[in-house]
């Protein structure tokens, strides 16, 4: 009998097949518009050269010939690997840096008794809801020497109230019973983080990780303002520069990637550029969703 209510119950009426089956073709539509650019940028990184024309460039079906001139002149390139060295640089360093930051942070503020948590709230609140600007951020970085300097790109941004606004929210789902029976067994406030908190907060750690790893790796503006030397720039820089080089060849000159057409070099830089967060994602996909839902919603 159970498993009939159930039965009956799991049908869907008319409307909701079809408003099910416009959800599905709107979602096949939206994938198709994704896939067609990235598909096309793809097929362009492989094409020869005497396949690259202003005819071919909008074309997204596979070349007739394959070509990895495109990858080999990036891969045999300085410029390009000391790029993406200095943007790994910059990842890693910057998620390590903010979630030390941002885990106490939330962690203090998720605490029901702490005194001024209310007020704490607001004032980590304040810089979210109003922006210093750019000139008064140009100089703090400035007077704090941090030009020419890594670190430029990612301490500016290293605590985002968006990021530990979640993070506190999923501390307080955590039950409390936990942290009242160790602080009933003398343990320290760090002790209760570092060996309670954290071992069960690996869904929210690999969310806000993945945040800020995708923030860190596509800033440019940090690195066009505060990184000026050639040996420093990071990918999104490079990437740009080799996005201007057919029209502004004072940016980069096209032999420095041998004979690989610019077209090509383009493509393949755009593509290269996406890998890390493309093989990143399924391994943190799992924790996406749970780590998402649970610091956004307080119960």
């Amino acid at each position: 009998m159970a498993k009939k209510t159930i039965s009956v119950a799991m049908k869907l009426s008319g409307g909701d097949r079809v408003f099910h089956t416009f959800l599905d073709l709107l979602l096949v539509f939206t994938l198709i518009i994704i896939a067609i650019p990235l598909w096309s940028t793809v097929t362009l990184s492989f094409r020869p050269a005497t396949f690259i024309g202003n005819n071919l460039q909008g074309m997204f079906l596979a070349p007739w010939k394959w070509s990895t001139l495109a990858y080999k002149a990036l891969l045999g390139n300085n410029g390009f690997l000391n790029a993406f060295i200095n943007s790994l640089k910059i990842l890693v360093y910057g998620v390590v840096t903010a979630l030390v930051l941002t885990v106490p942070i939330a962690y203090g503020l998720s605490i029901p008794g702490l005194p001024g948590r209310k007020w704490l709230n607001i004032f980590v609140l304040i810089p979210y809801l109003f922006n210093v600007g750019l000139i008064p951020s140009y100089l703090v970085v400035t007077k704090l020497g941090l030009t020419n300097h890594l670190a430029a790109v990612f301490l500016p941004t290293a605590v985002s109230t968006y990021n530990v606004m979640i993070m506190r929210n999923f501390f307080e789902a955590i039950p409390n019973e936990l942290k009242e029976s160790a602080r009933i067994d003398g343990a320290p406030e760090w002790r209760i983080l570092l060996q309670i908190i954290l071992p069960l907060s690996k869904p929210i750690l690999m969310t806000v990780g993945l945040f800020y790893a995708v923030a860190f790796w596509n800033d440019f503006m940090h690195a066009m303002l505060y990184l000026n030397k050639n040996e420093l720039q990071p990918l999104p820089i490079l990437l740009r520069n080799i996005l201007l080089a057919s029209g502004m060849n004072e940016y980069v000159e096209a032999s420095a990637f041998g004979e690989a057409p610019v077209a090509a070099i383009k493509a393949a830089s755009v593509f290269m550029s996406a890998i890390p967060m493309v093989i990143a994602y399924p391994f943190i996909q799992k924790y996406f969703t749970k780590g998402t839902l649970a610091g956004s919603v307080k119960g």
